[in-house]
């Protein structure tokens, strides 16, 4: 399938998503927003990978949000001259949001690998990454503020959990870039290159790793990872104890010390495809 702001390449269970608009910084327009929504739900349902990777072409990662996104045609207008439009504005901004819980939600890893500036709404991507990568030269910058408005698709919700919060309220108040060897000691990045190319590999190559272990045990650490985020600890331990028992599987075990005495890689079930009811083939009888 042809993208116009993405390309996508899916090899040994590996996607690599890649943002391909370089002369418009890939600026967050009304098609790209439209066309990540259809390859997440596509990576959703198909279960087509095990982890994926997002990364990044020209000058930067993304400027952030492109300017025609309001007001546009196929853009989104939000209109604060009546008490009418203003009730409008938060399923608005609701809708736009769930791109990004999408990203969040996937059933599989996501790295970003980021270079260059991670501008505005690139942050609120990236906050709904699983791993994040960048290059020396890489920084992210909360740019609303630097326009005149709060951050809302995310940014503000997810980075105090990242980083600590008086570093948030410094970025989310003054616009100040935060460079990629700060954002390392801090947390946000796992790793920085020095070269786009040496970490695209590198993301590449810890996706093959993640590719590689039993899919259903990944997704289960995902879930459990992020319900331990949002829960005190023993409200997550319960969790814990549902979850595993919704997806123990004991054959995993056994291939894994199998394929350790026989000098082999261990194959492992794909999880399998979900089927959406809105669009099950059902005819009223």
């Amino acid at each position: 399938m042809t993208y116009q702001c993405f390309t996508l390449d899916i090899s040994d269970k590996v996607a690599h998503l890649v943002m391909n608009r370089p002369a418009a910084l890939n600026t967050l327009q009304p098609v790209w927003w439209r066309e990540l929504t259809a390859i997440l739900r596509r990576l959703q349902n198909e279960a087509p990978a095990r982890a994926l990777v997002i990364s990044s072409t020209g000058k930067h990662f993304t400027a952030g949000m492109a300017l025609d996104v309001f007001g546009a045609p196929g853009g989104v207008t939000l209109d604060d001259a009546s008490a009418g439009g203003r009730a409008n504005i938060a399923p608005q901004l609701a809708d736009m949001q769930r791109a990004f819980d999408q990203l969040e939600q996937l059933r599989l890893p996501v790295i970003a690998a980021i270079h260059g500036g991670c501008i505005g709404g690139g942050v609120d991507m990236a906050c709904a990454c699983d791993i994040r990568l960048a290059t020396s030269d890489a920084f992210f910058c909360i740019q609303e503020i630097n326009i005149g408005m709060t951050a809302d698709l995310g940014t503000l919700q997810r980075l105090p959990k990242l980083i600590p919060e008086g570093v948030v309220h410094e970025l989310a108040y003054t616009g100040r870039r935060l460079p990629a060897p700060r954002a390392l000691a801090l947390g946000l990045v796992n790793d920085v290159f020095e070269t786009q190319a040496e970490m695209v590999a590198a993301a590449l190559q810890m996706a093959h790793e993640i590719a590689a272990k039993p899919p259903v045990a990944i997704w289960g650490s995902k879930q459990a990872i992020h319900y331990a985020r949002d829960h005190g600890t023993a409200d997550a331990l319960q969790q814990m104890g549902w979850l595993q028992s919704g997806i123990w599987h004991s054959a995993n075990l056994v291939e894994a010390l199998t394929a350790r005495q026989q000098g082999r890689e261990p194959r492992y079930d794909d999880l399998p495809p979900l089927h959406s009811f809105e669009e099950a083939p059902y005819t009223l009888k």
